[in-house]
């Protein structure tokens, strides 16, 4: 009978000292720690069964890695990779995501979803689906809406509005005007509602009773941040006009540079208006391009802050309210500061011809 002797182990003092540290640090993983005793013992001669019975491991363990240090040295004590299973789904399951979101969904409904799409796919789970579009940055459930302008003098107009608000003519004023029409007098009954669990809700009825609309024409002084108002039962031309009379008395003997948009009422084929004050020049923003107009700013600050969620019995209430906010945002209004980040666009592939 032919007995086997164990791999001789010579050290380095370089890998004696590795070895050392191995066992030393508490980073290293336990597996690794056993490997290096098993090397640092029968570098010191011992047997592999004096060994099995120090460490309380198993003969074909400490002959392993003899082998292993005795071949590969040091990276020898380390775990080779292994392949595992063969991933199930690909680049090529990546690809047919894609293509699937590219086409509009399956008659009756109105977007994709992860069921949806894992459904229609057939071999594909939603939750690898759902795993594909994290990591793609892919909300299926987020819209968002886009507006194109398609005036040709789109450069020039923006860059005239957009150098008002820079470098603004000297002794100028410059004033971002719009209307807000039909703002509602909501009446709803709200409060707030106590919980069970201690914790109280603002909140409102569902129900609602409508009491008539306002049209708000505002006035923004871009140097200045403040805001002129007037409350108007209709959006013509004539009142229009009206507001603009009182804009116009505010700021005698001054020039007047009007940021409008291109509502009919602003701009009729023959302005007998503006040739009655020669001190006022409109400046109309491109089509389609109402964000180049700051009053449109003080509106959105408006409907959050003060409109949102309240409820009113009457015009006059509604009136009231705008008119107190106004005057709270005035006596602390500072101008803007007209920044706009760099746009990356990418042209939207159209889906009309899929359907």
């Amino acid at each position: 009978m032919n007995i086997q002797e164990a791999t001789p182990i010579e050290l380095t003092a370089k890998e004696r000292s590795a070895l050392e540290a191995m066992i030393r640090s508490a980073k290293t993983e336990r597996g690794l720690v056993e490997r290096a005793r098993i090397v640092l013992l029968a570098a010191q001669g011992r047997s592999t069964r004096s060994i099995v019975a120090e460490l309380g491991t198993w003969p074909g363990r400490v002959s392993r890695w003899r082998t292993q240090f005795a071949r590969h040295r040091l990276a020898g004590l380390h775990d080779l990779p292994r392949p595992g299973p063969m991933p199930r789904y690909t680049v090529a399951t990546d690809k047919r995501i894609h293509s699937l979101l590219d086409r509009p969904p399956p008659a009756g409904y109105g977007r994709w979803t992860a069921p949806l799409l894992a459904r229609t796919l057939g071999d594909v789970s939603d939750q690898y689906i759902w795993r594909f579009l994290r990591e793609n940055k892919t909300d299926l459930a987020a819209r968002k809406s886009w507006c194109e302008s398609d005036d040709p003098d789109f450069v020039a107009k923006a860059a005239e509005i957009v150098g008002l608000y820079l470098d603004p003519p000297q002794d100028a004023i410059v004033l971002a005007v719009d209307e807000k029409p039909h703002i509602q007098a909501l009446e709803r009954a709200q409060g707030y509602l106590k919980l069970p669990n201690g914790r109280a809700l603002s909140g409102r009825s569902h129900d609602y009773k409508r009491n008539g609309t306002s049209t708000l024409f505002a006035a923004l002084d871009v140097a200045t941040g403040q805001v002129t108002t007037g409350h108007y039962r209709r959006r013509r031309r004539a009142e229009f006009l009206d507001f603009m009379n009182r804009i116009v008395a505010d700021y005698p003997d001054k020039e007047i540079h009007v940021i409008l948009d291109n509502l009919s009422i602003h701009k009729p084929k023959r302005d007998r208006w503006l040739a009655r004050h020669r001190n006022v020049r409109f400046h109309f923003t491109p089509t389609y391009s109402s964000w180049l107009n700051q009053i449109e700013i003080w509106f959105s600050i408006l409907q959050r802050g003060s409109l949102a969620g309240t409820s009113f019995t009457n015009v006059q209430q509604l009136r009231d309210h705008i008119d107190a906010f106004l005057a709270r945002y005035n006596a602390r209004a500072v101008p803007f500061v007209w920044t706009k980040p760099a746009v990356h666009q990418k042209r939207l592939k159209p889906r009309l011809s899929d359907l």
